[in-house]
């Protein structure tokens, strides 16, 4: 398992809360705090070598629950970042379908921002450089540059799978749960 794979905490009720590195989650562990945990990984972490000759081992598991507030905010997401919006949409040109690499994208105001459009998860999109300056101050309909996809704020568990490059399968399960119909895998 690498060493920047991050643990999913939950709150007791079960919804996602954040990503953990190894540290702040073994402190949870040695301090006692996971109510219960879930998946089929864990995350070893090997320490000293104490007087019999005994090295310390921490295993924890890559999913776990703590005390915490059960009343959850799943409409407070994140502001817009390019990178999160680009993984969004799957490193795709939403006007042309190109796939490229994030060095080679842009966001798109869909109303432009001299139009009133504002910096929001449902007035951006990812455009190649081409199709972005074509587009230039227009609309979509204006520029006769439909989108190939309707934009859209992620949920909280979406966002936590968009913001962690190297999710493990039993968390991708466990987000996935949560995913709205615009996240699901084609």
């Amino acid at each position: 398992m690498q060493m920047n794979t991050r643990i999913l905490r939950l709150n007791k009720a079960g919804i996602p809360l954040q990503w953990l590195n190894r540290e702040e989650a073994a402190t949870l562990v040695v301090k006692g705090l996971i109510l219960w945990s879930l998946g089929d990984s864990a995350v070893t972490i090997r320490g000293g070598i104490n007087r019999q000759g005994l090295r310390s081992v921490l295993n924890i598991p890559t999913i776990i629950a703590t005390e915490g507030d059960i009343h959850y905010n799943d409409h407070h997401v994140p502001a817009v970042c390019n990178r999160l919006l680009f993984r969004r949409d799957r490193n795709t040109c939403m006007y042309c379908g190109d796939q490229v690499t994030s060095e080679r994208l842009t966001r798109d105001h869909i109303v432009p921002r001299s139009r009133g459009g504002g910096e929001s998860w449902t007035n951006l999109v990812a455009a190649c450089r081409r199709c972005n300056q074509r587009k230039g101050n227009k609309t979509p309909e204006e520029a006769n540059m439909p989108l190939l996809a309707v934009p859209f704020k992620p949920n909280k568990m979406e966002y936590l799978a968009l913001s962690n490059r190297n999710i493990l399968a039993d968390q991708m399960d466990f987000l996935s749960s949560g995913f709205s119909k615009h996240m699901r895998p084609h």
